[in-house]
């Protein structure tokens, strides 16, 4: 026990000590915060054994894991606060619209580049890998974005568009995995299941809905039996815990197995709950000073879960970068034109692609479902590659696109240490 505490106690100050570096060189805290983690992870200073300096072992830091998600849980339920009615009325078709445009534009981009791939080179990737990693390529991870949002206070129209389709990206990429899974799958057995590419995901993402609407539904009848701000905020806490707990869950209907989708479970309860309780945007506010060390540990832990093993494979780095380049240009094109179509201003047509390049959970979820392929360890490790890339450049991208777009405002020199004057 007092190990695995002083790891997440060095894991928290490392995370913050480093911050001081980068905001010197005017990089995210998420930044400094994945470095961190491969610094004190186990292939730098764990690599030395020495209990509690850091993580000795990948197994040690997926122990972890009960953080990692209920981080991730906030994140989503923080997200969701975003769904707003009156957001939803003045932007929530371009949302949509956006949303599916760049994720399905990102997955065909993909695609046709590593088909390409294969059919030159048919021992480099085979064609189930090259559909698999199509898919993956539409998910973008919420937490380095709305981090970066959170530290820099950006706001504007933008970043409200900007956390809507992170959103709905979320359920896209699901949709659009399991088609692709159940596709590949069939590509190699020779048979397709209808079941698996149409049914499951579909029902994820229904049972996702609905657990989340309910849980929303409940947070905000218990907590009417409370007045006291800390209490409320307390009843918020359990909730969100039980949430993420819940979605956990897994259940056969028949031939159908049946799961629920984290993010989306937790989205729902956010949105849910901050339409129907008229003091939500206060206690939101609430959560997130409570939840910040938590966050912290969330990206110090998924930079100590990178592999870097993965650099000392050519093959892997040759098809991870095609992968990165295909992936980007994708997404930014998609959103780019899905722009235009909708008619948003140039600051957000311009800049809008850049912020959904970074890429982590979600991700490497799939990717690890992604191993029952005969090529799924091609998947997984060009997989871990991208995520590698694109989670310590994409903060510094998103930062810089919302800085172009005039939604960062300057930071000022104040500071906590700095007595109240009367």
């Amino acid at each position: 026990m007092e190990t695995y505490l002083i790891c997440l106690a060095v894991a928290v100050l490392g995370g913050l000590m480093l911050s001081r570096l980068t905001k010197l060189l005017n990089l995210p805290a998420v930044t400094a915060y994945l470095v961190a983690g491969l610094l004190i992870g186990p292939f730098f200073l764990g690599r030395l054994d020495v209990s509690g300096l850091g993580f000795n072992s990948l197994e040690q830091v997926e122990s972890f894991s009960v953080i990692t998600q209920t981080a991730l849980g906030f994140i989503a339920f923080t997200i969701g606060n975003e769904f707003r009615l009156s957001q939803l009325k003045a932007m929530g078709s371009k949302a949509i619209t956006i949303g599916i445009v760049q994720a399905v534009v990102a997955t065909l981009v993909v695609d046709a580049v590593l088909i390409c791939l294969h059919l030159a080179f048919p021992s480099v990737i085979s064609v189930p890998a090259a559909i698999t990693l199509g898919a993956i390529a539409s998910a973008t991870a919420p937490a380095a974005t709305l981090m970066v949002v959170r530290q820099y206070k950006a706001d504007g129209p933008l970043t409200r568009l900007l956390m809507l389709v992170v959103a709905i990206d979320d359920a896209v990429g699901l949709l659009l995995f399991a088609a692709s899974f159940g596709i590949a799958n069939a590509l190699e057995r020779g048979s397709i299941s209808l079941i698996s590419v149409l049914v499951e995901p579909i029902v994820e993402i229904v049972l996702s809905l609905v657990l989340g609407a309910i849980m929303g539904w409940l947070l905000n009848w218990v907590e009417q039996f409370f007045h006291s701000r800390s209490k409320r905020m307390a009843i918020s806490v359990a909730f969100v815990m039980l949430t993420v707990g819940l979605s956990t869950l897994e259940f056969h209907i028949g031939p159908v197995h049946c799961c629920f989708s984290l993010l989306l479970v937790c989205m729902m309860t956010g949105t849910v709950f901050c339409n129907v309780c008229e003091t939500s945007e206060e206690l939101m506010g609430r959560i997130e000073g409570w939840t910040t060390p938590l966050n912290i540990l969330f990206f110090v832990i998924s930079g100590a879960e990178l592999d870097l093993k993965i650099l000392a494979n050519p093959l892997t780095l040759l098809i991870g970068v095609i992968y990165i380049l295909a992936r980007s240009a994708g997404k930014y094109f998609g959103a780019y034109g899905s722009c235009k179509v909708t008619r948003c201003s140039d600051a957000i047509t311009k800049n809008l692609g850049i912020t959904l390049l970074p890429q982590a959970g979600v991700a490497l979820g799939m990717a690890m479902t992604a191993t029952n392929l005969a090529d799924g360890a091609i998947v997984r490790n060009v997989v871990l590659f991208s995520v590698l890339v694109y989670e310590l450049v994409g903060p510094a991208l998103t930062r810089r696109s919302l800085l172009l777009a005039g939604e960062i405002r300057p930071e000022g020199k104040t500071s906590a240490r700095t007595p109240n004057k009367a």
